[in-house]
């Protein structure tokens, strides 16, 4: 994620009118050109080349990244003319340039126009056009001819937009582990919608999961038929409605012929239902629950958001399992020590608060054993957990504060709350798994993205092939 912010200078833009230009007048403009640059004019132009994109696919970055740093280039010439020579009111008519070296990431170049000859009767002013590096050699060189305004404009800057550029690179990086994985049985679960059909495809288009898909086969083939996807090569396993669709398939993960259960259009509820039934064979001596794997610009690392989807107000003990189901899932994402935050509304102990007291009562049990693999800090507020700053200017001294891996939320009303506003506000993604049954459970939604559902099914699969899950685990004594 990059944020790019464009410095406007002075407050005010004024122009030079036809009558004011005189030949040899020159105007120029200065920028150091990043790697955020040539992003942000790929988002721009739609110019997807990877050979502007991917260092790795050039033979020389300097030469086969120039054509994407000459435009870059090009464009400063252009803004020399709109903003300051004539500026505000000026006509682009042509231009002739010529790309004469190439310019690289790092570079510090200074675009230079020249007044070069004036034709009062249209007010076309031709200029003399260079663009220099900070060793001085001249990378581009030409003319471009304008129609100048005959007014004088000078009017308030306008206060340009900050950019966010965020590729979602730690989700990719997901997708990326599970490459060498054979494909993993996955029981879907009444997948009689386009987004739930549409996201199985997409897993096993990637070799991410052999589908098995469970339902009404007519309206499951029907779906198919209408949006084009193509289940062919799937497994279906007739059901006549949700309630059974679930039934069979915790069936199929109990005699491990399905090592992943994977939520289709049916309710949430309905599939946790079969689930944690008492003779499901799919409990185990942990509680369940969620976690969301966010992926925040501007965060500088993974985000794990627990519980937001299960466990609607769980007690001391329940909250001891989320904490360690979460702190396990980091430790399958390569996370060797998760930092965790356990959140309330302050960062002080208060009895009338409870998640306070969990808090406290949690990090003690971290202390003797009781969760592990892991280190615990609490209560802190959310800009405590997340924010070096916010907690120095609390006085907050934790390995934690400020760097959490993982978000502990103390209701699934604040986990929900949280997950959506970091995910339509702040712009992240969000993966989610449910651990602690005996396989990795995928819950996906009608509004997650396709890359989202993907990283949703890639994060089940690492986690049944680490073999979490497989067996009963054994909580130590509370």
């Amino acid at each position: 994620m990059a944020i790019i912010r464009v410095q406007n200078g002075d407050s005010w833009i004024e122009n030079v009118p036809f009558d004011e230009i005189f030949v040899g007048q020159q105007a120029s403009i200065t920028r150091k050109v990043t790697d955020e640059d040539i992003q942000l004019f790929a988002v721009i132009s739609g110019d997807i080349n990877p050979a502007h994109l991917d260092p790795s696919f050039a033979e020389t970055d300097a030469f086969h990244r120039v054509v994407a740093h000459g435009m870059l280039g090009a464009s400063l010439i252009s803004t020399v003319l709109g903003t300051k020579l004539p500026g505000p009111g000026t006509i682009y008519v042509s231009q002739d340039l010529h790309f004469l070296k190439p310019v690289t990431i790092g570079d510090t170049i200074t675009a230079t126009v020249t007044a070069r000859e004036k034709r009062p009767e249209k007010h076309h002013v031709r200029f003399d056009c260079r663009v220099v590096n900070q060793d001085g050699d001249v990378v581009i060189s030409g003319s471009a001819d304008v129609v100048a305004p005959t007014e004088k404009v000078r009017r308030p800057k306008v206060e340009l937009p900050e950019v966010r550029l965020s590729r979602h690179e730690r989700l990719r990086a997901l997708l990326t582990r599970t490459a060498s994985l054979p494909p993993m049985p996955t029981a879907v679960v009444y997948p009689c919608e386009a987004v739930a059909l549409g996201a199985v495809v997409d897993a096993a288009q990637l070799g991410l999961i052999a589908p098995i898909l469970i339902g009404p086969e007519e309206k499951i083939r029907a779906v198919a038929a209408e949006n084009q996807l193509d289940i062919s090569s799937f497994r279906l396993i007739p059901a006549p409605d949700a309630r059974s669709a679930a039934q069979t398939g915790v069936a199929l993960a109990r005699t491990r012929e399905a090592r992943l259960l994977m939520k289709g259009s049916l309710h949430t509820d309905e599939l946790m239902h079969a689930v944690v039934e008492e003779n499901s064979g799919l409990r185990t001596d942990r509680r369940i629950s969620h976690v969301y794997i966010m992926d925040v610009p501007g965060y500088p690392r993974p985000l794990l958001v627990t519980d937001a989807a299960i466990n609607i107000a769980p007690d001391l003990l329940a909250k001891r399992d989320i904490v360690q189901n979460a702190i396990d899932l980091a430790h399958v994402m390569g996370i060797e020590s998760p930092r965790v935050a356990l959140l309330s509304a302050v960062e002080t102990i208060n009895p009338n608060i409870r998640s306070t007291i969990d808090a406290a009562a949690l990090c003690k049990m971290a202390d003797r054993g009781q969760i592990t693999g892991g280190l615990l800090d609490g209560p802190l507020a959310f800009d405590n957990a997340v924010s070096v700053e916010a907690a120095k200017e609390k006085g907050i001294v934790s390995p934690v504060a400020g760097r959490a891996d993982i978000l502990v939320v103390p209701d699934l009303e604040a986990g929900n709350m949280l997950a959506k506003e970091l995910t339509f506000l702040a712009g992240a993604d969000a993966a989610g798994v449910v651990l602690g049954a005996r396989v990795p459970i995928i819950l996906t939604s009608r509004a997650d993205a396709e890359r989202t559902r993907v990283a949703s099914v890639a994060v089940a699969v690492l986690l049944a092939e680490a073999g979490l899950g497989q067996k009963s685990v054994q909580p130590p004594s509370h």
